[in-house]
Order: C-alpha cells, then structure tokens, then sequence
C-alpha cells in the first residue's frame, strides 16, 4: 500500500493572521523603520546640505576635519586587519579542532558585545593611562598609548573584535574537516590547506565580516571617546568630531561630516546587501542542494 505524501504548505499556508493584521502589522514596521531610519538620514543630509555644496565641501576641508577623516580611515586601516587575523585563525582552531579552553575563547569573543564600550575604553585607561597599571613603565620609556593613536586602535580592535569570527565560525563548523583531511592525505601541508581549501570555502562570509568590522570601527563612538582624549587635529576621528563641532552650534560643520560616516555606513550596507544576494547560501552556510 503506497504511502500517502504529506501536503505541501506554502507560506501563506501556516499562518492564520487576516489581510487587516497583516497590514497593521507591516504598517507598524515601516513605520518604526521611517522614523527610527529613515527621518534621520534624511534630516543629516538636508541639514548637511543647507547652506550649499560650497559649505558643504568647505566644512569638510577645514584642517580638524580632514585630521579626523584622516585618523577615521587610519584605524579602521588597522583594526580591520587585525580583526581578520585574529578571526581567521580563532575561527580555523574552533571550527577544526578540539583543544582544552575552547568554549573560553568561544565566550571570549562574544564579550565586546556584552560590555560597554565606555567600560571597555576605562579599562584601557586603567592599564595603560598615567596612573594605570603600566602608566609608570609607559612614561619611563615615553610611549604613548592613551590620548594617541594606540588607544584608539586598541579600543576599535576590541569593540569591533567578534565581527569576523562571529561570521566564519558557524560556516566553517558547519563545512566539517573533511576537505582538509583529503588535502592532508594528499600530501598538502597545513598552509596550503588554508591557502587553497578552507580560504577559498569561505571567502565571501569573509568579506561580509569585513564590511561589517569596517563600519563599526569607523563609527565607533564610547570606547574611543574615552581614550583618545579628543585633542583637536590630533586623536579626534569623525563621530567625536562631529560631537565637537554640534556642541560648539556650528551645525552645518557637524552634519556635513555626519552626512560622509552616513555615506560610509550606506555604502557598506549596499555591498552587504549585494552579497547576501548573490552569495547567500555561502555566507550563511547553506550548501544550497
């Protein structure tokens, strides 16, 4: 006797809400997104734009903000690598091996995105601040880290530490080990084995941690305001500038240089958009069949 096929349930299939609770709710959302979103972005634009392209171009050519824009794109140079070093080789060890401390590294990575970046910034201070721990060791041998661009580094690095690993350990756990046990047997040696089979594998969830560290290091506001000082032409990068100058009511400055963080942040938005598209199914591990 042949079995009977279970019936095949569309979307619309599982879900009992009405036409009219399905638009109140979509409604609601759209809603929330044009005034949580959108409204912002189009108040940073108008007022950026208020007194024409002129002021516009000149707000962003004044010395303090080309200084800020300059540093913005220094640590982000920076950190980003340093992430993706750090992401690749703490996601290679989690995914593909089985060593005492690994669900301590696992939480480890996650703490950025529990605690403050304030705290994270005052804990940096605390260690490396006149009278931090190594306050006096750093003075002696005039090396600066808090109110120079070390700091800044090490907050950013920290703040923006999960967002490679946090997109390559799910794929690559979910890959399994067994292309590079077949390169091994092959006589391949372990470089080569990342080079040419886990590397290309996950490439493009790479890259999506990438966009993702990239923004929030430029955007980066608490931790790095607490150790950088905000020494004018020298430690402040675009948000602290911005802050600066809106205190100061000199508005049109502000928005202008909030208008290229928000281009920046579309920017990266689109590329992420454009690759969850295209290559979806291999960010997000799906094998797609």
């Amino acid at each position: 006797m042949a079995e009977a096929t279970p019936p095949k349930h569309s979307a619309r299939d599982v879900t009992t809400e009405g036409p009219v609770v399905r638009v109140v709710l979509i409604a609601i959302a759209l809603a929330f997104a044009a005034l949580v979103l959108i409204l912002p972005l189009i108040v940073v634009f108008t007022e950026a734009f208020d007194g024409g392209l002129g002021t516009y171009f000149a707000s962003l050519s004044q010395p303090d903000a080309r200084s800020a824009i300059r540093l913005t794109l220094i640590v982000a140079a920076i950190s980003v690598p340093a992430n993706v070093v750090f992401g690749l080789a703490a996601s290679w060890a989690i995914a593909k091996f089985e060593f005492w401390g690994k669900s301590f590294l696992t939480t480890l990575i996650d703490l950025p995105f529990s605690v403050s970046p304030v705290i994270s910034g005052l804990v940096y201070v605390l260690l490396f601040g006149a009278q931090g721990i190594f306050g006096g060791w750093l003075d002696a041998h005039d090396i600066d880290i808090i109110f120079a661009l070390p700091g800044i580094i090490l907050a950013t690095i920290f703040v923006t530490f999960p967002f490679v690993a946090r997109e390559l350990i799910p794929l690559m756990q979910e890959q399994g080990t067994e292309e590079e046990e077949a390169a091994v047997s092959l006589g391949a040696s372990g470089w080569k084995t990342f080079l040419f089979v886990t590397l290309p594998n996950v490439k493009w969830a790479l890259l999506y941690g990438v966009l993702l560290c990239n923004a929030r290091a430029m955007g980066e506001f608490g931790a790095v305001s607490v150790v950088s000082g905000k020494i004018r032409g020298m430690t402040n990068t675009m948000p602290l500038q911005v802050e600066i100058l809106y205190n100061e009511y000199n508005s049109t400055a502000a928005f202008a240089l909030a208008s290229l963080l928000a281009l920046l942040a579309l920017l990266t938005l689109a590329l992420k958009t454009v690759l969850e598209w295209r290559f979806g199914d291999r960010i997000t591990g799906a094998n797609g069949h």
